[in-house]
């Protein structure tokens, strides 16, 4: 066997179906188009998902759910990471975290878990923190502190207030 008699798998290539060649084709005179309408001239292409009037099945099933919170995860950064990436007595916050690369910034918060030791004293503000995490921080002398949990939306939204009738 070389390359010059090697031959294709029956059945793996299959001939393509030509349209408007003939009644006895099965799809001729029309190719399939119908009489007339926008359906019968070139370039029209039917939108995905369009029904042609009866309402989509987008639009027939319900709504469901609703933005979980774990849609947006927290940030994990472990305690060796962070006794690489800062200095004693510097402040680890998540802003602290993003410029370190250490996070993403789009998460839902930064969470401290307890991998890895830690010589150096730091001052931690995280939105969680694991009792491990804690533990060894506050035994090297440094603070944690809980801040609360992150929140979406419209930061400052204006207060409705009463009108002043005069």
């Amino acid at each position: 066997m070389d390359l010059s008699n090697i031959t294709v798998a029956a059945g793996a290539r299959k001939n393509r179906k030509r349209k408007g060649r003939g009644v006895g084709s099965g799809n001729g005179k029309t190719a399939g188009r119908g009489h007339k309408g926008q359906g019968a001239r070139s370039g029209y292409s039917k939108k995905a998902g369009h029904e042609g009037g009866q309402t989509p099945l987008a639009r027939r099933l319900p709504k469901v759910g609703f933005w979980h919170e774990s849609r947006f995860p927290m940030a994990i950064v472990n305690l060796d990471d962070i006794e690489k990436a800062f200095k004693a007595g510097d402040t680890v916050n998540a802003e602290s975290l993003t410029k370190a690369k250490l996070i993403d910034p789009q998460k839902g918060g930064v969470k401290v878990l307890g991998r890895g030791e830690i010589t150096k004293k730091f001052s931690v503000a995280a939105h969680a923190i694991s009792e491990g995490a804690r533990a060894k921080i506050e035994a090297a002398g440094g603070t944690v502190e809980l801040i609360g949990p992150k929140t979406y939306g419209r930061p400052n939204k204006p207060v409705k207030r009463a009108r002043e009738d005069n």
